[in-house]
């Protein structure tokens, strides 16, 4: 399974309608450049000052909000507190933001939350599938391979077109599943499969 917790680069996204005041503080230079001292600091391993400045950006900035939660799942900079990482990828999930989809998805799939949970984990899955997240598109196209009823038909071509869709971003895993299943077959429109809503419209990332 690929690596879910990598800290992605800069998503810079103001929150103008719920946080007005506090993206008004600052011109959007200034919150890419506090969030690009926030990546300095995590790749040269200091967790806290990392972890301060992101706080400091939680409320104007997206990448910055799913960067907290990432850490306080894996304990860097912070205690641990799944709870509190649910809080805030939740947050930037419901505000849209595809690798905090995926994350959240992948706590409720591995339990770190309570009993796996296909059910609150399927819809963050397909909205970050929708928005062009490899592992999520991998991770359901693992659940369109196999079935998991009554959530999730098996549906072989389904699986082809997303492990083919993550394989196109460079995933090895969904590459060598694309390559044992074949690619997604060219049929006729009224033949072809209905895809999940996360196929239908997907924005770029």
């Amino acid at each position: 399974m690929a690596q879910m917790h990598k800290i992605f680069p800069l998503l810079t996204l103001v929150f103008c309608a719920l946080f007005a005041t506090s993206a008004a503080a600052r011109t959007s230079e200034e919150i890419a450049a506090t969030f690009n001292s926030g990546i300095t600091a995590y790749d040269a391993g200091d967790y806290e000052k990392a972890f301060k400045i992101w706080w400091e950006l939680r409320y104007e900035d997206l990448a910055a909000m799913r960067n907290l939660g990432v850490m306080l799942r894996k304990g860097q900079g912070t205690p641990q507190d799944p709870k509190k990482a649910e809080e805030i990828l939740l947050r930037a999930s419901e505000a849209g933001l595809p690798t905090a989809q995926a994350d959240l998805a992948d706590m409720y799939l591995k339990g770190e939350l309570g009993p796996p949970d296909l059910t609150r984990a399927l819809p963050l899955l397909e909205a970050a599938a929708a928005g062009n997240h490899p592992v999520a598109q991998y991770q359901l196209g693992q659940f369109y391979e196999t079935g998991a009823p009554p959530l999730v038909p098996q549906n072989l071509e389904i699986a082809r077109q997303l492990y083919a869709a993550a394989a196109s971003h460079g995933m090895p895993e969904a590459a060598a599943r694309s390559a044992y299943l074949g690619a997604p077959q060219p049929v006729a429109r009224s033949a072809a499969p209905s895809p999940p809503p996360s196929l239908r419209a997907g924005p770029a990332p």
